[in-house]
């Protein structure tokens, strides 16, 4: 009986989880099918020529904004997998939260804006750092800000507080909105779990965001809870990460990049006369990179094979070699080696660009013998400011 009772529960497990994957996979298909759509349709409409200006400007507008989710759906997926995995590495040093938090507050005040929530900071005194990766505790009050900003009503209002309670510092996100059910709080960390998974549901997404939160503080020595009254209540979601005895070196100090904290950016340097050989199989690929870099003053050639790259650096020089690493019958692997063995090719200054994401990706491109690494989607000024670098160009226009 006890072996029948066992299997029985064994079998009930197995089907409830044959039912989240299931769910799991039906919502990904519907997350990464919307935007496609949205892309495909403008995409179609442009080329038709008959949109006025201004429903140009939006078709570009969503156009982008439809990539940027896709973008976000990888991400998120693949910080699950090297979570699950153990390869998820952070980059440790004292960082202040309150640059955190503006960074953050950065980050969602366009969505926030456009929907009309106040975003309110309280950053208390807190005397010490934290010791953490900048960009992944900016990851977590990004997602504990941009669910708050989604769950609020028009009008409503997101706090973001950033205080001390003993040795502990305290980040919290309260928000007016739609709050959590009392059965579905205990659950709201979970991987892939969601209080709304019906084709009727308000609000899209994974599920994954909070799940992140939760392994990231943990990884911090921290934790992380969820309060709500219930439904139409609002919630608060409140982390606590261990505080740095004592005032760090200075030097040590993690700074967040200006990008990251919403400083103007750089101005973009001038790639005028900088000879680019860009080596891509992917044609859509290869002449939106090409495109970029010649807007930006280079003199581009562009090639689909390793074969034809390798043929022109045999009749002529490039000042930056970027290649692509997935590419039929011979790779960037291959590529960067026969540069290396071509007279004069051991000083060609080569980045990778590339869809694969992983820390041992990035070790073997660099090992292979690229200078840098950039991956696939990047954006325009930050493709052009390490092409610019590689060939030691670093004014601006």
């Amino acid at each position: 009986m006890e072996l029948e009772r066992s299997v029985e529960e064994r079998t009930r497990e197995l089907r409830k989880a044959n039912e989240v994957k299931d769910q799991f996979l039906a919502m990904l298909s519907h997350e990464l099918r919307s935007p496609l759509g949205a892309i495909r349709m403008w995409a179609s409409l442009l080329r038709s020529g008959k949109l006025d200006p201004e429903r140009r400007a939006r078709a570009l507008e969503a156009i982008e904004r439809s990539a940027v989710m896709q973008a976000k759906l990888v991400e998120d997926l693949l910080d699950v997998s090297r979570i699950m995995t153990g390869k998820l590495v952070l980059e440790l040093g004292p960082v202040d939260l309150a640059d955190v938090g503006e960074a953050a507050l950065d980050a969602v005040r366009v969505a926030a804006e456009a929907k009309g929530v106040e975003l309110e900071p309280v950053f208390d005194p807190i005397g010490d750092q934290v010791e953490g990766d900048p960009a992944r505790l900016q990851q977590v009050v990004w997602n504990l800000l941009s669910n708050a900003v989604k769950f609020s009503p028009p009008g409503g209002r997101v706090v973001l507080r950033v205080c001390r309670a003993g040795s502990q510092a305290i980040i919290s996100v309260r928000d007016e909105g739609e709050g959590i059910e009392p059965g579905f709080l205990p659950h709201v960390f979970e991987r892939f779990r969601q209080a709304d998974n019906t084709a009727t549901r308000t609000h899209g997404g994974l599920g994954l965001g909070l799940a992140i939160v939760r392994h990231l503080v943990a990884l911090h020595g921290g934790t992380v809870a969820a309060e709500s009254k219930g439904k139409g209540q609002g919630a608060t979601f409140t982390v606590s990460l261990p505080l740095i005895d004592g005032r760090p070196d200075v030097g040590r100090l993690v700074a967040l990049r200006s990008a990251v904290k919403g400083e103007r950016a750089p101005a973009v340097p001038t790639l005028q006369g900088v000879r680019v050989l860009v080596v891509d199989d992917d044609r859509d690929s290869r002449e939106s990179v090409a495109t970029v870099l010649e807007q930006a003053g280079a003199s581009v050639r562009a090639v689909a094979s390793a074969a034809d790259a390798v043929e022109i650096l045999e009749r002529e020089p490039s000042d930056v070699l970027l290649s692509d690493i997935a590419m039929p019958g011979e790779d960037g692997f291959s590529l960067i080696r026969r540069v290396r063995g071509l007279p004069g090719g051991r000083n060609v200054p080569a980045a990778a660009l590339t869809a694969f994401a992983s820390r041992d990706d990035r070790m073997r491109v660099l090992l292979a013998g690229y200078q840098t690494y950039l991956v696939k989607p990047v954006e325009p000024a930050e493709l052009v400011a390490v092409i610019a670098n590689l060939a030691g160009r670093t004014g601006a226009r």
